[in-house]
């Protein structure tokens, strides 16, 4: 079958899924695309449907892209936003809509208590990180706490690539990528589950077995093969997280690669062979076996600009907002913006964050603001990077990619701003891509050296120097703000539930 066998790779992302379907030499047979929407059901809660959207879009993209190929498929991987929640009852049925990934903050409370009960020397040196709104671990407990009910009917607790895992295949597999996040009930030193502090979230006894990305979960089962049009008996990968998934699709795959994913979200995931235990940053599993990740997150980037969009324009396009943009000098005429509009993560690992726009004036025009908009998100980036550099890791290469990295004017920004910069890949198909490698990895077709060939180099966005003197005096201003503002948003935070 090696001849003419083909990949599927799949990607449930917060706002979309894609499917792709390729040969072995990475050429791109098929894509689709279905959207999807986000439930906001309370302030600083962000959840989707198990089946209705996870599920549902992988039969979609399935259907859509088997059209008389199911046959020649040898293996299948998925990715999925990450890390969430989703408990299963005892017939492995959701008991209530996936909890996301760390744009939801609701286990505010619940970190301060464990975070009181466990000292936090001792979190980090076990976990290798901090709590955050991105640990699973307060979100288990708030689920405990907060709807006993569904906690008492609780026989599996899962995240979203995994459970996507278990419908095709009927196992329960989770990537180590993400179960690092369900901290403090992993332990990196073994890559599996401990039960030291189980009494402090939930027990250990409802979590899936672990595996790497690029490892073997199952099979098709006949069921899912009924819905899908998959072959039963496909063999199906162990899951991963989308931005492990990203990472894998532009060959950031060697230690010192770092990718920068601009999304709905920020992702940042630096390949490592040894890991960096950081208080303002994620320490996890990488893809291949003994990989570790040093990761971060922004959590209000390309989901800014869609709020710009959909509230502040009276249906401009994005090109047109972009343009304008453009137009904009630095510095968006004396405008700063904070862009914390769902909390930030890392680094300041603050859920009561909110965004924040300074000097505002009458003669300030829309695309300054959008321009203001874009800068703080690079602010951001900043942020994080210089992070990376005070830890110590050694970032030797930086890819970006994802929507944020199609335009030119928005690279631009935050390349000027950062100071660092960025390869963007010739072709930025998107986590589904990095899947299709891995469904090749999971059939024994395919080796981590392959990933070579499939990616093909694009073009790099290099900082202009004239600008760097205005934008490390902002740089230092958008640091300040926070500091400046930050008691006073949190009672505003406050007010808002």
């Amino acid at each position: 079958m090696s001849g003419d066998a083909l990949l599927l790779g799949l990607d449930v992302g917060t706002a979309s899924s894609k499917g792709v379907l390729t040969t072995l030499t990475g050429e791109v047979v098929r894509t689709h695309v279905v959207p999807h929407g986000v439930s906001n059901p309370h302030p600083g809660q962000y959840e989707q449907d198990a089946d209705t959207v996870w599920w549902a879009d992988v039969v979609t993209l399935c259907r859509e892209l088997l059209q008389g190929a199911a046959e020649r498929v040898a293996g299948v991987a998925v990715s999925a936003i990450g890390p969430c929640l989703l408990p299963l009852d005892a017939d492995g049925r959701p008991l209530r809509p996936g909890i996301l990934y760390g744009l939801d903050t609701r286990a505010t409370r619940q970190i301060t208590a464990l975070e009181r009960e466990i000292p936090p020397e001792d979190l980090l040196a076990f976990s290798g990180m901090t709590l955050s709104s991105q640990a699973v671990g307060p979100k288990i407990r708030w689920l405990r706490e907060q709807e006993p009910d569904v906690w008492a009917r609780t026989r599996t607790l899962t995240t979203a690539s995994s459970y996507l895992v278990y419908r095709l295949t009927g196992q329960h597999v989770m990537n180590r990528h993400e179960a690092s996040h369900y901290m403090p009930l992993y332990d990196p030193a073994t890559g599996d589950w401990d039960a030291r502090y189980e009494a402090h979230v939930g027990p250990v006894r409802l979590l899936p077995r672990t595996a790497w990305s690029d490892e073997r979960a199952g099979h098709v089962t006949p069921e899912a093969a009924a819905l899908t049009g998959l072959k039963p008996g496909t063999p199906v990968g162990a899951g991963a997280v989308d931005a492990l998934s990203e990472a894998v699709s532009v060959n950031v795959a060697r230690p010192g690669d770092l990718m920068i994913m601009y999304g709905s979200t920020t992702f940042f995931i630096l390949v490592q062979d040894a890991p960096t235990p950081a208080r303002t940053l994620w320490t996890v599993g990488g893809a291949f076996a003994g990989q570790v990740n040093l990761a971060g997150g922004m959590s209000t980037t390309g989901s800014l600009t869609q709020w710009f969009r959909d509230t502040l324009t009276d249906g401009q396009t994005y090109d047109t907002l972009f343009t304008q943009a453009r137009d904009v000098p630095p510095g968006a005429r004396g405008l700063l913006m904070l862009p914390y509009l769902s909390g930030e993560r890392t680094p300041i690992y603050d859920p009561q964050a909110r965004g924040v726009i300074a000097g505002l004036t009458l003669s300030h025009t829309r695309p300054d603001l959008f321009r203001a908009a874009l800068e703080g998100v690079g602010f951001g980036v900043r942020h994080v990077l210089d992070t990376f550099a005070q830890l110590g890791a050694d970032v030797r290469r930086v890819v970006a990619v994802g929507g944020g990295a199609q335009s030119d004017t928005w690279l631009q920004i935050v390349t000027d701003i950062s100071g660092v910069p960025q390869q963007v890949p010739a072709t930025t198909i998107g986590a589904s891509y990095g899947n299709a490698f891995l469904a090749g990895r999971v059939a024994g077709l395919l080796t981590p050296a392959d990933l070579q060939d499939w990616v093909k180099s694009g073009r790099t966005v290099t900082p202009d120097a004239q600008h760097r003197p205005l934008y490390d005096e902002l740089y230092r201003d958008y640091l300040q703000l926070y500091t400046a503002t930050r008691d006073t948003v949190h009672r505003l935070a406050a007010r808002q539930h």
